[in-house]
């Protein structure tokens, strides 16, 4: 069973930078990939970015490319995601998952005042 933990999340004002981690257990690296999520008060879970194991390749939602890297340290069997510009609209509980899905983690708050 895959088992995520998400830390890295606080309180930044705007413009400031936060880096997210996500230990994953359990966990084959190399077969398909991982992703960043987010879900604010109110909205739906949503997409940030995502990593395939093969080649490294990267996608990014609109509102954070530029802005967000995703990257990953397979040897940790850990994800990261580098936040830097932060804006308010980035406030959100912050969750790492799997492709395919896994069961999701606790997720870590990002707070971001302006």
């Amino acid at each position: 069973q895959v088992h995520l933990v998400e830390s890295g999340g606080g309180v930044v004002q705007a413009g400031g930078s936060l880096r997210l981690s996500c230990a994953a257990s359990g966990l084959t690296f190399g077969r398909g990939g991982m992703g960043w999520f987010r879900q604010a008060p109110g909205r739906e879970r949503e997409f940030v970015a995502r990593i395939r194991w093969s080649l490294g390749a990267t996608d990014y939602a609109d509102s954070v490319k530029g802005r967000f890297t995703i990257s990953r340290d397979n040897a940790k069997n850990t994800l990261y995601l580098q936040m830097d510009s932060l804006k308010p609209e980035d406030t959100a509980v912050y969750s790492c998952n799997t492709n395919p899905p896994s069961p999701w983690g606790q997720g870590t708050q990002v707070t971001v005042s302006s």
